[in-house]
Parts: structure tokens; C-alpha cells; sequence
């Protein structure tokens, strides 16, 4: 599973013109989800997403979580942080997992990151998504299951 992580000041999705997620200080978590993921890696993304020190104390040193500053998170699946280009120019999906398998794992990484941290938006699987957003910083952090453990 991987993860891309930005500290925003505010971030929304859009599907079809209505807004779907939406939320003010926090993270945007652009979620991509592989074909051999399982529950494990959504425990362990979501549980280092809710604890990254990536927000100013009072000193301006990063070391606050968005749980210690009341911030939200909004999760967005993206299969295509797993698109392949070693071979050529088009992108291969081969690695990234088919919706039957990637959809109920996402749905499983908002539980869990629910658990942890108060409000908790989200993107809209399957759909042609718009994202808006301020990153703060910025900052911008890469996060692989696969990598970490």
C-alpha cells in the first residue's frame, strides 16, 4: 500500500460539481492500494499517517501529529501510484489491485484511520475525482507498506 501524505491548510474532492470530502487544517492522504495488500498494510499506513510528526510546535520544529493538533485527514484512493513506466511511456496497472479487492481495503484503511483521529473525509471510489488543495509548507511526505516494515 502505498501513500502519499500532504499537510494542507484546506483540501476538497469534487465528483460531478458536488463536493464530496472536504476539510480545513490537516492531511491529504492519496491511498494506492496493491494487488497483494492485505489488512496489515492498512493497519500500519493508518497508524503512521495518524502519528507523523509533520506540524510545527510552538518552537516551529515538526513535532506534532495531525491527532495533536485536532486536524482531519481526507482519503483519497489513487490506483495510480502504482503505475509502472520502467518499460516504455504508457503506464502498466499490473501491480495496482482490481476494485473488487481494492475498494473493501480502502474502506478498511478509513475505519482504522477513524480509530485515530476525529474527522475523517473521503474521496469517492471508482469516480473521476477532483482535488483541491493548499499544501502547507510544503510538505509532502511518500509512504510505502511495502518500505516500512
Amino acid at each position: 500500500m502505498r501513500a502519499v501524505v500532504q499537510r494542507v491548510t484546506r483540501a476538497q474532492v469534487t465528483v460531478e460539481n458536488q463536493i464530496v470530502g472536504e476539510i480545513e487544517r490537516g492531511l491529504v492522504v492519496l491511498l494506492g492500494i496493491a494487488r497483494d495488500d492485505s489488512e496489515t498494510d492498512a493497519d500500519y499506513l493508518a497508524g503512521k499517517i495518524a502519528a507523523l510528526r509533520i506540524f510545527d510546535d510552538k518552537e516551529g520544529v515538526m513535532n506534532r501529529s495531525v491527532k495533536d493538533v485536532g486536524g482531519a485527514l481526507l482519503v483519497v484512493s489513487q490506483f495510480t501510484l502504482y503505475g509502472d513506466v520502467r518499460r516504455g511511456l504508457r503506464p502498466s496497472w499490473i501491480e495496482a489491485a482490481a476494485p473488487e479487492i481494492a475498494e473493501p481495503l480502502y474502506e478498511y484503511f478509513l475505519t482504522r484511520a477513524r480509530e485515530s483521529v476525529e474527522r475523517v473525509e473521503a474521496g469517492s471510489f471508482r469516480s473521476n475525482m477532483q482535488v483541491e488543495l493548499v499544501n502547507d509548507g510544503p510538505v509532502t511526505i511518500l509512504l510505502d507498506s511495502r518500505k516500512l516494515f
